[in-house]
């Protein structure tokens, strides 16, 4: 079986997003997935986060946000997040994607054609 080649048009991009729980990451999934800013998100329930806050070392029980989707949807993930999310300063990083399995990247590239 031959394998499929990427679109050259193709630049995939995973977003890392955390939330206050699992309910607001389901909410931000369904929402990107929904509008086709995301082809697929994954959701770890439950994780520890330590971090520093006003001067403070915090700790908090959250969850995270695997986006997939193109890097033509940065901005409009970035708009869409920041709109509904709870935090006043949420985390939301980028990472660029230079390879994968070709055929998943096509199914990605066109999961999140308008």
């Amino acid at each position: 079986m031959a394998v499929k080649k990427s679109p050259k048009s193709l630049k995939p991009l995973l977003t890392y997003v955390v939330t206050k729980n699992r309910k607001e990451a389901l909410n931000l999934g369904r929402y990107l997935v929904n509008h086709k800013l995301a082809a697929c998100v994954n959701i770890f329930p439950k994780i520890t986060s330590i971090y520093r806050w006003q001067g403070k070392v915090e700790s908090a029980d959250e969850a995270v946000l695997i986006v997939k989707s193109d890097q033509k949807r940065r901005l409009d993930i970035l708009k869409a997040v920041k709109k509904r999310h709870s935090y006043s300063v949420p985390c939301i990083l980028f990472f660029e994607i230079s390879g994968g399995n070709p055929d998943y990247l096509t199914w990605l590239n066109e999961s999140v054609v308008k």
